[in-house]
């Protein structure tokens, strides 16, 4: 009985009319040989059933085919109904799976944890690392980009390190969201602001800010830190310290789902008392009561443009330090 041979390389190089230096590079995910070539390639071993051998490309490549998305959080928080951590890693595995490569979820919501990472990633375990959910000056992706691991941020690194970065327009989409409160007649505009150790806290802060500087109104600000439970105390802050605020712009869409419980039990209507914006656009946004008008930002997209960027940096090839995606002010019944 004789053993059926393994497809080689040369096989492939042939049916293929390529160089097996050809068949190589595309074998290895080398984006130098033209699309065409790529198919026929692609279209070769399919027919004859090749398989690369995975260890030997690792060792010749110096590839692991697999990156790594660090979410410096609890493991309560990432699995928790703030779809934001979702979106993002359904985008990051979408692009990832594009390009048959393997994501590797780290979270590092502890000491521990972040230790564990940086022991994971400094050793080359894999081919680069995305960072979402920063928070403060967390030195790691300086660090790792100085030894040459392709990085790329969820939002500006905090500790001014020179590292990509793709994000959304926070103050924008706050500064859009204030002026319909105002253009709507509201004159008392609070906010529940986020945590001020993330950029994305820190920035639709000084979104709200600004708007409100510039209509020459009062500001009125409470601090949460995007769950349900902050927005419940930080709403109660605020109608304790000017129980004639007309209306209210939250950080996130949580905190603006428990502002509206709040001002409910506080006997204030939405939004004929009170109007509320959130942030977010959360698929239970359109569902709360009254539903909620929210700024949407493109989570998903947020993350598959992180992995292509990181992909196109492992790549050696040159992209944009910052990306900035738009955000969308969605109108519904709560402003």
């Amino acid at each position: 009985m004789t053993t059926a041979q393994r497809p080689t390389l040369e096989a492939v190089a042939r049916l293929a009319g390529v160089s097996r230096a050809t068949v190589s590079r595309v074998v290895n995910g080398s984006t130098t040989v033209a699309e065409p070539i790529r198919q026929a390639v692609r279209r070769a071993v399919e027919e004859l059933g090749y398989v690369p051998n995975l260890a030997a490309r690792s060792l010749v490549t110096q590839r692991t085919d697999s990156v790594a998305l660090v979410l410096p959080e609890a493991a309560t928080r990432v699995f928790s109904d703030d779809q934001v951590f979702p979106g993002i890693i359904r985008g990051a595995a979408q692009e990832l799976e594009a390009a048959d490569k393997q994501l590797v979820l780290m979270l590092a919501g502890s000491p521990a944890g972040h230790e564990r990472v940086e022991r994971y990633t400094t050793g080359r375990h894999v081919d680069g690392v995305l960072f979402a959910s920063l928070h403060g000056e967390d030195p790691l992706p300086g660090r790792l980009a100085r030894l040459g691991i392709p990085v790329v941020c969820s939002g500006r690194p905090l500790d001014g390190a020179d590292v990509p970065y793709v994000d959304v327009d926070h103050e924008g989409g706050v500064s859009t969201a204030v002026q319909h409160l105002i253009t709507s007649g509201r004159r008392r505009i609070a906010t529940i602001a986020g945590p001020q150790d993330m950029v994305a806290g820190i920035e639709r802060l000084i979104g709200y800010r600004s708007a409100i500087s510039e209509a020459g109104l009062p500001e009125l600000v409470a601090y949460g830190d995007f769950t349900r439970e902050s927005g419940t105390a930080a709403m109660r802050e605020l109608l304790a310290a000017d129980p004639e605020l007309d209306a209210v712009f939250a950080a996130s869409d949580l905190m603006a789902h428990a502002a509206l419980r709040t001002l409910r039990e506080a006997g204030r209507r939405v939004p004929e008392d009170v109007a509320v914006i959130g942030f977010d656009d959360i698929e239970t946004a359109a569902y709360t009561e009254p539903p909620l008008t929210t700024v949407r930002q493109p989570i998903v997209e947020l993350g598959r443009s992180m992995t292509r960027q990181l992909l196109r940096i492992a790549a050696g090839e040159t992209v944009e330090q910052t990306l900035v995606l738009p955000t969308e002010l969605v109108l519904r019944e709560s402003a």
